[in-house]
């Protein structure tokens, strides 16, 4: 039956508890629908084995995703969605009806050789790429998660974790900075969950909004979510001092509402990072090559050995460093190949598609002649 306490209406005032969890005007409009038909709003917090639980009005509850279980992986429901779930006592179990239209969504190429997508967390509006100073830099990683966080349309921002292990305040300076020369326009945050620096400065940023928290395992995500939710809700286990690896402590999305306002997404560690179409995430993290490209004598340079080339007149006069171009050059490259690869395999899927049902019409056309059929 439906229940009216349910409606969009009421549920975009600003003390309904759905609110913590994100929802406003905009979910309402997009939830009236479903609203009509009796169903109910909630916020996937974590998904696992074709169910999850949905934050809603009267609580958590689980339900099975079977009926929004489509062929194409990015469109799986996933951690952070909007959803219509059956009310309560219309079925054991209770289903997820159909899913709200995403803002936004953080997804990356898999490893697998069938050029397949994978979405990471969905309505993200912070991307917070989080970097152990516990080892070396890698600033061509670092490249590659702004990459995707700039695609997915959220706002990225680094955080440099275990600054405890850095006691030298110029040593910490010139990281930060080598980290903001490859990240134009992103705010670079060095922090200690063990000293607490930085942790206000970060509390802030993710105040509003929903935060996904990104990068690989030993970084320091479960100790960071735990700081910032404010208890022990994730796992941790200690890094390699060798390496500063450690093992998945986080092997689900799981989100949480923050006590300052704002929800977090906590993300196991990625081992890989590959792009998924992410031409325009890419030209943001290398913005300056962007530029340069337009004082190109040709609009097609390759930048490599063109007469009139804005971008190696750069780097012969020392104002662009070689890794930065030579970053820039692998990622565009990479994007291209699973791009290429994403339509052969759309193609190969449309073609055969369009056999199927060319098969479907001669036979419907052989039965209505009074043919027979085997």
């Amino acid at each position: 039956m439906f229940n009216a306490s349910l409606h969009p209406s009421s549920l975009s005032g600003a003390q309904h508890p759905l609110d913590a969890h994100g929802w406003d005007s905009g979910w309402a409009d997009a939830f009236a629908p479903y609203a009509a038909q009796g169903l109910v709003p909630g916020r996937v917090i974590r998904v696992d084995r074709g169910q999850c639980d949905v934050a809603t009005a009267d609580g958590i509850v689980r339900a099975d995703t079977a009926f929004v279980t489509p062929h194409d992986p990015l469109r799986v429901i996933c951690t952070g969605d909007w959803a219509a779930i059956d009310p309560e006592g219309a079925s054991d179990p209770r289903y997820v009806r159909a899913c709200l239209p995403r803002r936004t969504s953080f997804a990356r190429s898999t490893s697998s050789k069938r050029s397949e997508g994978q979405i990471l967390a969905a309505n993200v509006d912070h991307a917070v790429i989080t970097v152990s100073l516990a080892v070396e830099l890698d600033l061509g990683r670092i490249e590659r998660f702004l990459a995707l966080a700039w695609e997915s349309g959220a706002q990225p921002t680094v955080v440099l974790s275990k600054a405890d292990l850095v006691p030298d305040p110029v040593g910490l300076s010139y990281l930060v900075e080598d980290v903001e020369t490859v990240a134009p326009g992103v705010q670079v945050v060095p922090l200690s969950s063990t000293t607490g620096e930085g942790l206000d400065v970060l509390s802030a940023v993710v105040a509003g909004g929903t935060t996904v928290l990104l990068g690989v395992s030993g970084a320091g995500k479960s100790t960071l979510a735990n700081a910032l939710v404010g208890e022990d809700v994730m796992d941790v286990q200690a890094a390699r001092d060798i390496d500063g690896k450690g093992r998945h402590t986080t092997t689900t999305r799981n989100l949480f509402v923050l006590p300052g306002g704002g929800v977090l997404i906590d993300t196991p560690g990625l081992r890989g990072v590959g792009l998924w179409d992410a031409e325009t995430g890419v030209g943001q993290v290398f913005a300056e090559i962007e530029e340069l490209a337009g004082g190109c004598r040709f609009h097609d340079c390759a930048h490599e050995a063109e007469p009139g080339c804005a971008v190696t007149a750069a780097i012969e006069d020392g104002s662009l460093p070689v890794r930065r171009l030579e970053s820039y050059r692998k990622l565009i490259r990479e994007n291209r190949r699973i791009v290429a690869k994403t339509d052969a395999r759309m193609r190969s899927e449309i073609l055969k598609e369009w056999k199927r049902m060319g098969r479907e019409g001669q036979t419907a056309m052989e039965l209505k002649r009074g043919r027979n059929v085997r």
